[in-house]
C-alpha cells in the first residue's frame, strides 16, 4: 500500500461505533455446544462423588457393627465374615502380591517396546505393532481368565512341578494380569518418549553417543515424569482387576492362625498357592443370594472403600510425581 493511500474506512468512524463494530457477536451454536459439554462434565464429577458417598455411608454401617474393631480390621490374618473375623490384609497382601507379579513382567516388556517404537521402529512397523498391541487391550478380561486357567497354569505346573503350583494360583493370575496390562503401559511410555524434543537426540549424537546411549541416558531421563505416571496407573489398573483373579487365582482367603506362623515359612508371599484378592472377594460374596444390609453385604463396601482408598492415593503419587520431575522444553 502506498504512502498516501487513504487510510481504512473503520478509522473514520466515532469511536463507540468502532468498539461495536469489534464487539464479539453472540453465537447460539456455539454457546448451545459448550452448554452441553459443562453439563456433561459436571455430570462426571457428580457422578464420581455419588460414587464415594455411597462407599463411605456403607462402609460406615460395616464399622458402626458392634462385630468390628478397626485394630482387628488393619492387624489380624484372618477375613471370615461369616464367623466374624475382618482380618482384610490378607486380602489387601494377595492384591499387592498379583500386581507385583503382573509389574515384573509388564513392565520391562513395556519399556523395551515403548523404546523400541519411539527410537528404533519405522513408520511401517509402529503401523503394525501398535494395532497388534490395542487389539490385546480390547479382548475382554473374563477371557483371559480362562487363559490363565487353562493356558498359564498347566505350563507353571509343567516347570515346577504338579506338587508345588496348585491349579488355583497368584502366579498364572498375576503373569496374565501383566499381559492385560502391557499394552496400557506401552502406549503411555510411548507417548512420554515421543514427546522428548528431537533436538536432545540430536545433541547427543553430535556427541558421538549411540542410540541405544541416547534412548537410556538422554530421552528416558527427560520422559521420567511420564514413565513414573505410566507406571502407577498400570498398578492402579492392575490392582482393580477382578475377572482374571476371581476365576484363576484362588476362590478363597489365604488365611493364616497369626502373623509369626506366615513369615515363618514364607506362605504369605508363595506365588504358587491360591489366594482371593479383595476384587476376586467381592465378585465371589456379591451373588445374587446376598442379604440386604447383611455382614457380609457392608463388609463388600469396606473391602470397595479399601480399594478406592488405594487407587486414590496412587493417583495422587503420580500426580506429585508429574508436577516434581516434569520438564519443559
Amino acid at each position: 500500500m502506498s504512502e498516501n493511500a487513504p487510510a481504512p474506512a473503520l478509522a473514520t468512524l466515532p469511536e463507540a461505533a468502532i468498539a461495536a463494530a469489534l464487539r464479539k457477536h453472540p453465537r447460539w451454536n456455539e454457546t448451545f455446544i459448550q452448554g452441553v459439554l459443562f453439563v456433561f462434565a459436571t455430570l462426571s464429577i457428580f457422578t464420581t462423588l455419588g460414587i464415594v458417598i455411597v462407599l463411605l455411608s456403607q462402609a460406615l454401617h460395616f464399622f458402626e457393627r458392634p462385630e468390628v474393631s478397626l485394630l482387628e480390621f488393619f492387624t489380624t490374618s484372618k477375613w471370615q465374615p461369616q464367623i466374624g473375623r475382618f482380618g482384610i490384609l490378607v486380602l489387601v497382601n494377595a492384591t499387592f502380591l498379583t500386581s507385583v507379579i503382573a509389574i515384573l513382567v509388564a513392565l520391562p516388556l513395556g519399556m523395551m517396546i515403548a523404546i523400541y517404537l519411539s527410537e528404533y521402529a519405522s513408520h511401517r512397523t509402529r503401523s503394525i505393532l501398535k494395532p497388534v498391541l490395542e487389539i490385546l487391550a480390547g479382548i475382554p478380561t473374563v477371557v483371559y481368565g480362562y487363559f490363565a486357567l487353562t493356558f498359564m497354569t498347566p505350563i507353571l505346573r509343567k516347570i515346577f512341578g504338579v506338587d508345588v503350583v496348585e491349579i488355583f494360583n497368584v502366579a498364572s493370575a498375576g503373569i496374565v494380569i501383566g499381559i492385560l496390562i502391557l499394552p496400557l503401559i506401552t502406549s503411555m511410555a510411548e507417548d512420554a518418549l515421543s514427546a522428548v524434543p528431537y533436538a536432545l537426540r540430536e545433541a547427543a549424537y553430535g556427541l558421538g553417543a549411540t542410540k541405544l546411549e541416547t534412548a537410556f541416558k538422554v530421552v528416558t531421563p527427560a520422559a521420567m515424569s511420564g514413565l513414573a505416571a505410566a507406571f502407577i496407573v498400570a498398578i492402579s489398573r492392575a490392582i482393580g482387576e477382578t475377572m482374571i483373579v476371581a476365576i484363576a487365582a484362588g476362590a478363597g482367603p489365604r488365611n493364616f492362625n497369626s502373623w509369626d506362623d506366615a513369615f515363618r515359612n514364607l506362605a504369605l508371599f508363595n506365588p504358587f498357592k491360591a489366594a482371593e484378592t479383595m476384587t476376586g472377594h467381592i465378585v465371589r460374596i456379591s451373588g445374587g443370594d446376598i442379604s440386604y444390609e447383611s455382614m457380609d453385604y457392608d463388609s463388600l463396601f469396606a473391602i470397595g472403600l479399601m480399594l478406592f482408598l488405594i487407587t486414590f492415593t496412587l493417583n495422587l503419587v503420580s500426580r506429585w510425581i508429574v508436577r516434581r520431575f516434569r520438564e519443559v522444553y
